[in-house]
Formats: C-alpha cells, sequence, structure tokens
C-alpha cells in the first residue's frame, strides 16, 4: 500500500515565532500566514522603564519595558522568560498558564505592571498598560492556496482569539483540517469543521509540536 501523504502545517502565529515554530516540524510543509499583526501603540513609557517589576503574558511586550537593568520580570513560561533575560531582565517562570502567575504575583516584594496587549484573555491583580496591538489580518495566497488542495492540513491554535478569527477563515475549505490546540480555552473557540484534534499536554511549543506528531501518528496507524 503506497504511503499516505505527508500533512501539512498552517501556521498563523506572527512570523518569528512560526518560523521557529516550524524548525521544530522540518519534515513538514509549512505554509506561514500570520492570522494578526503586532503593533506598538503609545503608552507611559518613561513610568514602564522605572517600575522595579514587570509581568509579562507575551514576549511581544518585553521590547516595550526597555531595558531591564537586572529588574524583576514574572514571566507566563519558557519562551517568554528567555526574551527578558535577554533583554536584561531576571526572570521568575511561571507554569504557561495565567493562572501559574498568581503566586508569583502574591510573593514579589515590589511594585508590579502588566504591559500587554489591547487584546488580553485574563485580566491580572495587578495594573496593567497597553502597550501593543494585535490586528486581525486576513490568510495570506500563499495559504488559501494550501487549503485549496484536498488532504490533511493541521492547524496549530496558540489562542482563543486566533483560534476565533482562523475558524472563520476555514470555513468551506478542501482540505482536511486537524487542530492542535495549546489549551481547551483555545479549542473551545474553534468554529470551523475539524476532522481530528488535540490538546496539548501543557502550554509550550515543544508540547504543541508533540501533539501535532500525535494526530499524524494517528493517521499512519
Amino acid at each position: 500500500m503506497p504511503a499516505k501523504p505527508q500533512p501539512r502545517l498552517l501556521l498563523t502565529r506572527p512570523e518569528p515565532d512560526s518560523r521557529r515554530f516550524a524548525a521544530m516540524l522540518p519534515e513538514w510543509e509549512a505554509v506561514i500566514s500570520p492570522i494578526l499583526r503586532i503593533e506598538p501603540v503609545e503608552h507611559d513609557a518613561a513610568r514602564l522603564h522605572a517600575v522595579p517589576g514587570l509581568v509579562f503574558t507575551s514576549a511581544h511586550a518585553v521590547p516595550a519595558a526597555g531595558p531591564g537593568r537586572g529588574r524583576l520580570a514574572l514571566c507566563v513560561g519558557a519562551r517568554t522568560a528567555e526574551a527578558a533575560r535577554e533583554a536584561g531582565f531576571t526572570p521568575r517562570e511561571g507554569n504557561g498558564f495565567a493562572e501559574g502567575l498568581l503566586p508569583l504575583i502574591e510573593a514579589a516584594e515590589v511594585p508590579l505592571i502588566h504591559p500587554h496587549g489591547r487584546h488580553l484573555a485574563r485580566e491580572l491583580p495587578v495594573e496593567g498598560m497597553v502597550v501593543y496591538d494585535q490586528i486581525a489580518q486576513p490568510l495570506n495566497d500563499a495559504a488559501r492556496a494550501l487549503l485549496a488542495r484536498p488532504g490533511p492540513v493541521a492547524v496549530p491554535l496558540f489562542s482563543p482569539r486566533s483560534a476565533r478569527l482562523l475558524s472563520a477563515e476555514l470555513q468551506d475549505r478542501c482540505a482536511e483540517i486537524w487542530i492542535a490546540a495549546i489549551s481547551s480555552a483555545a479549542m473551545e473557540q474553534w468554529r470551523a469543521p475539524t476532522a481530528r484534534s488535540a490538546i496539548a499536554t501543557d502550554p509550550s511549543a515543544k508540547a504543541m509540536a508533540a501533539t501535532i506528531r500525535r494526530l499524524a501518528e494517528t493517521e499512519q496507524s
């Protein structure tokens, strides 16, 4: 029996994030079509640069916080902590979920500000400041061509909002859609037809890549 065709990937995070994720699955054909564009917005930069502690729920907020100078950074997960460390902050890493930051916030002994995007999945018990916007984008021509072909396309969902936006774009496509969701909250926002789906065991890129491989193994069995 001939081997089944290798499923393809549709990656919709901002391009640097998507390229990092594609490198974790080098044997897969991948098309990148960001569903969101990150745009800085005006904010009180002087105050943000002076505060002794920051709460980061996304690496996209780190550049707005200015030089780290060893300041405390409470980070949602490993990727955000890495970005904060590279910027000169002293990070404390959570478990990948916003809820995991709560004990870190309670234990902090310095004033904190949470710089974040205009669209926020969860409020935290700390002062917030909008420093960027996440502007919805349509799928590009390469993504539309990918979805017009028959066969499986694996789609990783990294947030509830991207799940909502993307499911509106993927109605009535020829491709067989497989969904790998980073959380049950992201999965719950998916509205388009799905051939198979799974939720990652933890909210990390590594676990998401493993979830996609698991979907492919199910196809081959």
